[in-house]
């Protein structure tokens, strides 16, 4: 009888900041499972990918300002000290007449999430400002109108080049759209202020108007998902978008009292007509369209019940920043085993520059991080969740064909130890354990409810030298 590996053993470092973010969610809104026989087999596609690039990029990217929100009117949102705020959104409106990112080269940016081990990408086809980085013909508001530069560029419809450099390179395709659109007259209407994020007009009042704003959001997404090629992932954001009323809102609050439904039955409908099987992700509404949940910039402290997605971002911003501070290739691995030791995907966030082209310190870090995926992936890729899932600096992933993977999650400098301490986690009988990138089969004994894993000197030496960030290791069946 074949034996088969156990248990690997990775070493990685940095903190990582683990947050409830499961628990209050889960009760007032509970998760309802796909049913569709063809978004289930996407789902369980999707979860086998693990790791995801997202770009957040517009014209704003000449100001090197937050996206969009610097419109918004909510006392959080900022702008320069002295600003006039008609001006600065005038100025802010203004800026697709400027924008023309002559270095955008798609086949460059899905190289580097290669590269970087990154198996699906999202890409904001349109951010909350209702700027439209694809070839709509909903509004001249977007990358291919006549007023902006870029628009006789050969590569001026970006969403479709995205998409299609991507695809090229075995991607799987989201298309991050904004629900709320900031910039027509059928959402924040000129007529009245917009004291905050929502649609500045009641809606139970102004039913017509409400429903052709509907029609364009349905429109846009038809679009999309219709003359784009395939795609797998229809990511939805500004999910204040949806059927509740809020009668008891406070006035120059986050909400409105009346409701603000865009008919996402007839929406998913329509998306999945043109995109049989699609994942559509009406993100922090809940219910039967958010196939999988998405906890922004946070880890959740504990494994979750259901198909769920880390979206986080490479440096403090989603957009760019000029001076933006990266976080460190073994930070990122460290989250990205934490997440995946719990059964979550991991969504990294880089926002290219005005130009179109990466900021030059995500794509060194996106390289670190690949030199590591090339060795290790096969502890992170179609795995799935094992209890115990975390222990201390151990994490833990199965693979499919049962196999166990011990992840160590190393300091800088720490070395590798002569000794792995495995608890309520036992290798069957003659089940072998190695290093991952280390034919040397490693001794192991039973211990109590767990089991010790020696490593000798000559493997941990060697594994010191080795260009990744440290290796994982593999146990066979339990």
């Amino acid at each position: 009888m074949q034996r088969r590996e156990f248990c690997k053993l990775i070493g990685v470092s940095a903190a990582v900041k683990a947050v409830g973010v499961a628990a209050a969610a889960e009760k007032s809104n509970p998760y309802v499972p796909a049913t569709d026989s063809l978004v289930v087999r996407k789902l369980d596609a999707w979860q086998d990918w693990k790791f995801g690039f997202m770009m957040h990029w517009g014209a704003y990217s000449q100001w090197g300002v937050v996206e969009s929100w610097s419109i918004c009117s909510e006392d959080w949102c900022k702008r320069p000290a002295g600003t006039n705020y008609v001006d600065y959104k005038r100025k802010y409106e203004a800026l697709p007449k400027t924008f023309n990112p002559i270095g955008f080269d798609p086949d460059v940016w899905a190289n580097v999430a290669k590269n970087a081990g990154m198996k699906y990408v999202v890409f904001t086809t349109k951010h909350h400002d209702g700027f439209s980085m694809f070839d709509t013909k909903l509004t001249d508001y977007r990358i291919t109108a006549p007023d902006v530069p870029f628009h006789t560029n050969p590569r001026a419809n970006i969403a479709n080049e995205v998409f299609a450099a991507f695809r090229k390179q075995s991607f799987g395709i989201g298309a991050y759209f904004s629900k709320p659109d900031w910039h027509s007259a059928d959402y924040w209407a000129p007529e009245w202020a917009t004291p905050n994020r929502d649609v500045n007009y009641d809606t139970r009042e102004y039913p017509e108007r409400w429903k052709k704003f509907v029609a364009f959001v349905h429109g846009q997404v038809g679009e999309l998902t219709s003359e784009y090629g395939s795609v797998d992932i229809l990511w939805l954001d500004g999910g204040w978008v949806n059927p509740t009323a809020h009668p008891n809102a406070i006035v120059g609050g986050q909400d409105v009292p009346w409701p603000q439904d865009i008919d996402m039955p007839g929406l998913a409908a329509l998306a999945r007509k043109n995109q049989p099987g699609l994942i559509v992700v009406d993100r922090a509404v809940g219910g039967p369209y958010e196939n999988y949940r998405t906890p922004e910039q946070q880890i959740p402290d504990r494994p979750l019940p259901y198909p769920w997605e880390t979206c986080m971002t490479l440096g403090n911003s989603w957009s760019y920043a000029p001076e933006d501070h990266y976080k460190s290739s073994r930070q990122v691995v460290h989250m990205l085993v934490d997440i995946v030791a719990k059964g979550g995907n991991y969504l990294l966030n880089v926002g290219p520059d005005p130009t179109g082209e990466l900021p030059t310190g995500a794509v060194a870090r996106l390289a670190e991080i690949g030199t590591w995926m090339q060795s290790n992936g096969e502890a992170i890729y179609a795995t799935r969740p094992v209890a115990p899932y975390r222990d201390g600096k151990l994490c833990f992933t199965r693979g499919k064909d049962s196999a166990v993977y011990a992840i160590c999650l190393l300091d800088e400098g720490e070395a590798v130890p002569g000794t792995i301490a495995l608890k309520n986690i036992v290798p069957a009988p003659g089940a072998t354990v190695r290093l991952l990138g280390f034919d040397t089969e490693l001794k192991w004994q039973r211990d109590g409810a767990g089991a010790r894993i020696e490593i000798p000197e000559a493997v941990r030496t060697q594994a010191a030298n080795s260009p990744a960030v440290r290796e994982p290791l593999k146990i066979g069946e339990l």
